[in-house]
């Protein structure tokens, strides 16, 4: 397997550009196409969501509107919104598993690290609510920016026992059906050869654009750390991925960076810690 590699997949339509005047007309039509959703989901339906869904969808209005409305239902029923860092179990465990970091890329993306081979302590329904929390943390810095989130998943010590087909399964169709245009790339470090099997399997429930953003990356390549240099400041980037961090995730700090976002995402107070003014 060579150092970088995108995965084998067809490709696919290419996407088109769509000026921001045409954006917005194809927001327009969106809105219209949803009828009185956007009044009974105001937060959710943002022109910035619908942006992401029609950026996924090759801005096509009436596929973006049908996936919406399939996210519509989803969130009805799940409620993700109210997910809140008191939620997740076992919080130091599942947090080595996957988090937020404090940094960037060096293109402005949010980054999410996940650690699959660490064993969880947690069901897999847990589980999956962590991951819709952190997706719900994620939307919350891709603005007007779509695929504003850089995934990097470091598989040392990585067995097929470590991720269950069926949970990867649901997994994929989270991110894919309720949040896309979310991604931009997903770095597969260091994968050993038996996850070639299971990349073979698992291609069946990824869609060819997810597939088209996915590159393997290898430590003892000289090539791929160059790859990582570029995208990321070594100095804040772990040292599994080739950064010179070695400190690991502060739970403390980060426990109260995660309560500060859901006071923002619950709109008690604005980015900057300020009370929000339309409180009472």
């Amino acid at each position: 397997m060579s150092y970088l590699l995108e995965s084998r997949s067809e490709p696919t339509m290419q996407k088109q550009y769509v000026s921001l005047e045409e954006q917005q007309e194809k927001i327009n039509e969106v809105r219209e196409l949803l009828g009185d959703l956007p009044t009974e989901m105001p937060g959710f339906l943002s022109d910035s969501t619908i942006r992401r869904f029609l950026h996924a969808r090759n801005w096509s209005s009436v596929q973006a509107t049908k996936t919406l409305k399939e996210a519509v239902k989803w969130r009805r029923q799940y409620k993700p919104e109210n997910i809140r860092w008191e939620d997740i179990s076992e919080k130091e465990n599942e947090v080595k598993r996957a988090y937020i970091p404090d940094y960037l890329d060096n293109n402005g993306r949010t980054v999410l690290v996940g650690r699959p081979s660490l064993k969880s302590v947690t069901s897999e329904k847990e589980q999956i609510k962590q991951l819709v929390y952190n997706l719900e943390n994620l939307t919350m810095n891709s603005g007007n920016a779509p695929e504003n989130v850089v995934w990097v998943i470091d598989f040392r010590g990585w067995t097929l026992s470590s991720t269950p087909l069926a949970m990867t399964r649901q997994s994929m169709n989270i991110i894919q059906n309720y949040y896309p245009g979310l991604v931009s790339v997903v770095i597969l470090c260091n994968p050993p050869k038996i996850f070639q099997s299971f990349w073979k399997i698992i291609n069946y429930f990824i869609e060819p654009g997810m597939k088209e953003k996915v590159k393997f990356v290898y430590a003892n390549n000289s090539e791929s750390l160059r790859i990582m240099a570029d995208m990321f400041d070594l100095d804040k980037l772990e040292s599994e991925f080739g950064g010179r961090n070695t400190s690991g995730i502060d739970i403390v700090e980060y426990s109260a960076r995660m309560q500060r976002r859901d006071r923002i995402r619950g709109g008690l107070e604005d980015e900057n810690g300020n009370a929000s003014t339309s409180l009472p």
